[in-house]
């Protein structure tokens, strides 16, 4: 057994466990909802996951919207029903992950864009925090959403309870501080441990400080998640599993060293689709790799996924032998601990780096961050998803023609990137557009390497190009065309005029050298 992945075990539980506790309650679930996550289904991605250090229980990013499922289908307030309903969406979520994998279409999820992400992660961030102000000042939970969350507090903050003020400040405090001078401290488990300290030495109950609901003792009975909802849930369990998918291959592709084996798509939504269904059978939130808690787990010298295993034993003796104590812990320190872990999704630097690079990428991030706020999360998402294949269709929509001149007359044109049908018009426009430019050229040539294949919409838009062209003395060639590209071509009625003229290449240099030889006999010869 290695040592080092025992201790990464319990040092990751140390802090994965009261802050998979605090997620639940951001998702209005009862706080051993997040306590059985941290068992079932990190077990199961131990067993199936390729990445070797990835700690799997859920995120801020995961509960946020599993919220608005429960919201969608009707928070019961009884805890039991509620654990049945999270079950629910738990399920599904793990069948669209299988279904994904079955599908083979991990590259659809794998290709959404990381400045996407970083904008909904601002969003989530901030909803998130808002929604925890109300533990924090112990006033009354106000209606879903920023906006109206920022609202709520503003126009209640004349009843915020003073010692939960206190209890929250120090919390936070102390957080922030270990954080910033003892990151290796685990300062969830010393925020839990002070809360419920507090709780017997200072009364906080009778000084108006709520506390968590009670914690059951023992383990989770196994049950069949009821499908009562399962309509209702469905939207909600589709965007889930996208965004589960996408921090997990992404925390497991950056904790992954040289000489571990490389992570697949199709393998990691098989191991998080079988964990969310495993999990679902005990009521568990939809689980995720986390990459705080996961860097938790390497920084404390994990290797292998036993540490996970660990991590999951300690959970297990959590729940056996520490339900009454946890009973004890004030909801505003709970609070604390999901607001601290939620700051790190706040990363203005990283807008500043996207904004540098490509000002409208960053308009991108901001747009989806906003939608999030505006509406929710789940819009957020399906907007993240469109604003993704917005910016791929805008960089296929604009190929880069680089040009050269490497003789007098003769305009060289490569076309860097694939052509089709909704690019091609932007291309034949720039084309004659080069073709215009003084000194006028007498051929132009297209270098075709860097295509792949044509269509017919293509190869129309070249025959007008070359019309237009023509009309105005200047003569199209092609040189480099695809295989696949040129069999097309070869169906065509204008093709006998190309080839027989003289104006198809099989390179540049050869169509260089064929532009050479007709210019030294004469301009008869050239034109």
């Amino acid at each position: 057994m290695n040592r080092s992945d025992v201790v990464a075990g319990v040092v990751a539980g140390a802090v994965v466990i009261p802050q998979a506790m605090g997620y639940a309650g951001v998702a209005g679930l009862p706080v051993q909802v997040g306590l059985y996550t941290c068992i079932v289904p990190m077990a199961v991605y131990a067993l199936l996951g390729g990445a070797r250090r990835l700690s799997m229980s859920t995120t801020s990013t995961i509960v946020a919207l599993a919220g608005l499922a429960m919201a969608a289908a009707g928070t019961p307030d009884d805890p039991d029903e509620a654990m049945a309903a999270v079950s629910t969406l738990t399920l599904l979520t793990g069948l669209a992950l299988l279904l994904f994998w079955l599908l083979r279409i991990g590259w659809v999820v794998d290709a959404i864009s990381d400045t996407v992400v970083s904008g909904l992660k601002i969003g989530v961030g901030l909803t998130i925090i808002v929604d925890q102000l109300p533990h924090l000042l112990g006033i009354d939970a106000g209606p879903d959403g920023f906006l109206r969350g920022v609202g709520h507090v503003v126009t209640h903050l004349g009843d915020a309870n003073r010692a939960t003020v206190v209890v929250s400040t120090l919390t936070l405090g102390g957080l922030w501080a270990l954080h910033r001078w003892a990151p290796r401290v685990p300062g969830p488990l010393l925020a839990v441990a002070g809360g419920i300290a507090a709780t017997a030495w200072a009364g906080l109950p009778d000084r108006g400080v709520e506390l968590i609901a009670p914690v059951p003792s023992g383990l989770p009975v196994p049950a069949l998640p009821p499908l009562d909802d399962a309509w209702t849930m469905l939207p909600y369990a589709l965007a889930i599993a996208l965004m589960a998918f996408m921090e997990t291959i992404a925390v497991g592709r950056g904790t992954r060293e040289p000489q571990d084996p490389p992570i697949l798509a199709g393998r990691e939504l098989l191991a998080n689709g079988t964990a969310a269904v495993a999990g679902s059978f005990v009521a568990t939130a939809p689980p995720a790799g986390g990459f705080s808690q996961t860097m938790v787990n390497v920084e404390a010298g994990a290797r292998t996924q036993l540490s996970s295993l660990v991590t999951a034993g300690v959970a297990v003796a959590a729940a056996l032998f520490l339900a009454p104590v946890l009973s004890d812990l004030p909801e505003a320190t709970l609070a604390a601990v999901v607001v601290v872990a939620v700051t790190g999704l706040l990363d203005v630097g990283e807008l500043r780096r996207i904004g540098r690079i490509d000002r409208a990428e960053l308009v991108v991030a901001l747009i989806t961050g906003a939608i999030a706020l505006v509406t929710n999360l789940l819009v957020g998402v399906v907007a993240g998803v469109f604003c993704t294949y917005y910016l791929v269709l805008r960089r296929l929509n604009h190929p880069v023609l680089t040009e050269q001149r490497p003789a007098p007359g003769l305009l060289v044109v490569r076309i860097e990137g694939a052509m089709y049908t909704m690019n091609v018009r932007a291309v034949q426009a720039e084309l004659l557009r080069l073709a215009a430019e003084d000194p006028r050229p007498r051929v132009l040539l297209l270098d075709l390497g860097a295509t792949l294949d044509t269509s017919v919409t293509v190869l129309d838009a070249f025959v007008a190009a070359e019309q237009q062209l023509a009309k105005d003395g200047v003569e199209l060639w092609v040189a480099r065309v695809p295989e696949a590209a040129l069999a097309k071509a070869r169906r065509t009625a204008a093709w006998p005029a190309w080839r027989d003229s003289g104006r198809v290449h099989p390179t540049v240099r050869a169509a260089v050298g064929a532009y050479e030889g007709l210019a030294a006999e004469g301009p008869d010869g050239a034109a």
